[in-house]
């Protein structure tokens, strides 16, 4: 396998009269389906909080909605492998796209854990803060008091979702995993009961683009990736697939749940992607 490097040329083609065509109409009702969903998730939020404070049984619905619509407003295929975990569980899959959001909360119901600066995005922040997405700092002097954080959202029952690569790549590749992150589901009062459920994700190109054609990394510019995923005349498909659930009480550290769960997204990813690496 080639080592990665976020350095790898992504060039983009110039956009047809027909694909800004596609761009405006799926932009169009993007932006309806986000937004007017959203604005519904924020009324019923103001009745949701009061009576159920962390606990949302309600607004989740709407998000899981818009993330599958999403999709085939896209018309990009999404094939699922393996069930979702029920019950108290956390998350962990490797990450290529923006479009991972869709494609991981299509599936099930879930809290995604991002980089703080994520909220002050325009447009992306906002809908973020709506979802209830954890946001953390990644600094050494700030492990713990994160650790802390996840581990309160954990006990009410969110399913908390994190990459632990620490970035997105091209794809093609699964990164080692950063354990810190880990350490949230070693504290004496999860450790006994939580389950972490790895899932590998792969995008398969549209027919004669680039392998990496889905991926947004390094110094990419997200316009320019979305209007491109807009324009594509043909879509890839998309493959998931939820390996069974890892039990944190079988492991003796932080490290060696992190390696278990690379172990089998890496092998998921291999396997999906079709090829040796």
């Amino acid at each position: 396998m080639t080592p990665w490097s976020e350095a790898v040329e992504h060039k983009s083609d110039p956009i047809s009269l027909m694909g800004w065509v596609r761009v405006l109409i799926r932009a169009t009702i993007l932006i309806v389906l986000v937004f007017g969903c959203l604005l519904l998730l924020l009324l019923l939020r103001l009745f949701e909080w009061p009576v159920f404070g962390l606990h949302r049984p309600v607004t989740p619905h709407i998000t899981q909605f818009v993330c599958r619509n999403a999709l085939r407003i896209l018309r990009i295929p999404l094939n699922v492998t393996g069930e979702p975990l029920q019950g108290q569980a956390a998350v962990v899959a490797n990450h290529t796209s923006w479009l991972d959001i869709f494609v991981l909360n299509a599936s099930k119901r879930i809290y995604f854990v991002s980089k703080a600066e994520v909220a002050g995005w325009p447009g992306i922040g906002w809908l973020a803060r709506a979802t209830g997405t954890l946001f953390i700092k990644r600094e050494r002097g700030q492990a713990q008091a994160q650790t802390k954080i996840m581990q309160a959202r954990l006990l009410v029952g969110h399913k908390l979702l994190f990459f632990p690569e620490g970035t997105s790549t091209d794809g093609q590749q699964v990164l080692p995993f950063k354990t810190t992150l880990f350490a949230s589901f070693m504290a004496p009062e999860l450790r006994e009961t939580l389950q972490v459920q790895p899932v590998s994700v792969v995008y398969h190109a549209p027919e004669g683009a680039p392998k990496h054609f889905y991926g947004w990394w390094g110094d990419m510019e997200f316009a320019t990736n979305l209007i491109g995923t807009l324009a594509a005349p043909r879509q890839g498909s998309i493959d998931v697939i939820y390996h069974p659930a890892l039990k944190v009480a079988d492991f003796a550290d932080r490290k060696s749940l992190a390696r278990a769960a690379e172990t089998a997204v890496r092998t998921g990813h291999t396997q999906l992607l079709g090829n040796g690496c």
